[in-house]
């Protein structure tokens, strides 16, 4: 089932592609060595920007709504971090560094502590209980570095 001749990405598959990725983070609860994928859906998020592609860059947003309704984040804080990161701090990276790779590693990095830190700062924003951080995180950095990376 395609939607036009200019559009050749199937609906069918985005829906697949969003509801195996909603039992995936319901298994990611249950099982701490499944990395949560964050940074695969911001490098996602910044293609279907790019590529201009709303019916994706919908389904990315629904993901990221699973995500922090499943991690117990603000309702929309994943979608602001990544508008911001994207418009502000991607173009500057992508400027200073010269190896794609490189970009993208770096790209894991900011995507993580970033939304740490941006999640402190609306913690401190709106009096609500601050974020932890635990070690998995190194663990789910170096899995989602080599998973972007194959991207």
């Amino acid at each position: 089932m395609q939607r036009s001749i200019t559009h050749q990405k199937s609906l069918i598959t985005q829906v697949g592609y969003f509801l195996a990725f909603v039992v995936y983070e319901s298994l990611t609860s249950i099982y701490l060595f499944l990395p949560p994928l964050f940074a695969v859906l911001f490098i996602l998020f910044a293609n279907s920007l790019r590529d201009e592609e709303s019916i994706s860059l919908f389904f990315i947003i629904l993901c990221l709504m699973v995500f922090e309704a499943e991690n117990g984040y603000l309702i929309f804080s994943s979608i602001v971090y990544f508008g911001l990161i994207y418009k502000f701090l991607l173009p500057r990276i992508v400027q200073n560094i010269n190896c794609t790779s490189c970009v993208k590693a770096s790209t894991v990095f900011i995507v993580y502590f970033g939304f740490f830190l941006f999640s402190l700062l609306l913690s401190k924003v709106f009096l609500i209980e601050q974020p932890s951080i635990n070690y998995y995180i190194v663990y789910y950095i170096v899995i989602e570095i080599f998973l972007v990376t194959l991207l």
